[in-house]
């Protein structure tokens, strides 16, 4: 079974969509996926389904939903002799567990990629780490799970996948700039610094690169741009790193210069 949630929520078993449309199958069904040969308990899915006001007939309705999901696995899988619907969507004692193979589901390959690129960038291999959480970040169409109503549960896995994905991002980004491609970075810091006004990292970034590629204006004004947000929205100053580097590019410090031995 092949599985995405980096974006609208598909699954496919021999080719044929197993995707529920009624809203709270589809719930249950992202879930499983993200917990998938984990069991995911009776509570865990009611709460996701009904949050604190759970109706009396709700273990009887989750049955229901569950049988639902087994019949569209089980027409996917309509002629394999070596599988049924409940060799996939597994009961548990007190839950459910979803059987995947590895590899089939895209935010599991995109925590195998940023894992591998975090260790590459600890090591500093650069360039390996450039690639791989390129890719990672490469599985992501869209925001996670664009298409499923997101109950408390789901909402915390959601959060979680964007924070990584943000992570894996900034991270990427250092690691070609600690590769000399502060020219190449430069359009797409721009497009991150306007979509997040208050996201430091990305402005420091912003202003590392054009500083480096001869716009110590526009670092200037990326900076200036990011403090007026911050005292209008917040009342808050930028952090004192980022005080700091303000200050190293007002006086042209000559430690902003990408290093050689920083390429290699």
């Amino acid at each position: 079974m092949e599985i995405k949630v980096l974006g609208p929520l598909t699954a496919h078993e021999h080719g044929v969509s197993i995707v529920p449309s009624a809203a709270k199958p589809r719930q249950i069904l992202a879930l499983l996926a993200l917990q998938a040969d984990r069991v995911v308990t009776v509570p865990t899915l009611m709460e996701e389904i009904w949050g604190a006001d759970v109706p009396r007939s709700a273990a009887t309705t989750l049955q229901t939903y569950i049988l639902q999901l087994r019949r569209k696995i089980a027409a996917a899988l309509d002629g394999d002799p070596t599988r049924d619907a409940k060799d996939v969507l597994i009961t548990q004692h007190g839950g459910y567990l979803l059987q995947v193979q590895p590899g089939q589901i895209d935010v599991h390959e995109f925590e195998q990629f940023a894992a591998s690129g975090r260790a590459a960038y600890d090591a500093r291999d650069y360039r390996a780490a450039s690639e791989l959480l390129g890719s990672a970040l490469a599985l992501w169409q869209g925001p996670a799970l664009v298409d499923v109503r997101a109950g408390s549960v789901l909402e915390l896995e959601v959060l979680r996948m964007d924070e990584d994905r943000m992570a894996t991002l900034e991270r990427r980004i250092d690691a070609d700039l600690r590769l000399g491609r502060h020219n190449e970075v430069v359009p797409e810091l721009r497009v991150l610094a306007a979509r997040h006004p208050m996201h430091e990292n990305f402005c420091a970034q912003l202003m590392l690169a054009t500083h480096r590629s001869g716009g110590a204006w526009r670092a200037l004004e990326a900076y200036q741009r990011l403090r007026g947000t911050l005292v209008h929205e917040l009342g808050l100053e930028p952090s004192p790193k980022l005080q700091r580097l303000h200050h190293a590019v007002l006086s042209g410090d000559p430690g902003l210069d990408l290093k050689p031995t920083a390429v290699n």
